[in-house]
């Protein structure tokens, strides 16, 4: 079992009770995408997978990742193919990173090979720009400001 310690909060991998949220990805090279999520990111690889169709996960921060390649329907998702985005310029859904420091982030995360569509721009009582991972997934990094009441 793998627990990640976020403030007073263990997150542990499978969860010993209630839940945690884990993202899964279809991707084209599960070793590639969980190299770039542990190169931009600090994530920690914990599987890579296994030749028996066993995906990889990933560790990010208080989530987890599942990556793994596509294919056809199983029996528990009979008529469900997964693939990754045909065209990464029209996608369904996006991560969120919020961060303390949008502008630190983009300079470490530039330095260690992420591709930001753009600079940081303010937008809605925020700072935010996108990072496009190796699979043309977008990936949203946004800092809000303390002085905006979201609700």
């Amino acid at each position: 079992m793998v627990q990640v310690q976020v403030e007073d909060e263990i997150y542990a991998m499978p969860p010993r009770h209630g839940f945690i949220v884990a993202h899964f990805l279809t991707v084209a090279n599960i070793e590639r995408s969980a190299r770039f999520y542990e190169m931009v990111f600090g994530g920690h690889i914990l599987s890579l997978g296994d030749s028996s169709g066993a995906p990889g996960y990933i560790q990010l921060a208080n989530t987890w990742l599942i990556v793994n390649i596509g294919g056809g329907p199983t029996p528990d998702k009979p008529s469900v193919t997964l693939g990754v985005p045909p065209d990464p310029d029209s996608l369904s859904s996006f991560m969120n990173i919020r961060v303390a420091d949008i502008h630190g982030c983009y300079e470490q995360w530039r330095a260690r090979g992420a591709k930001f569509i753009t600079e940081p721009m303010e937008k809605y009582g925020e700072t935010r720009c996108y990072i496009r991972d190796p699979d043309g997934y977008i990936i949203e990094v946004g800092q809000s400001k303390p002085e905006v009441d979201y609700g």
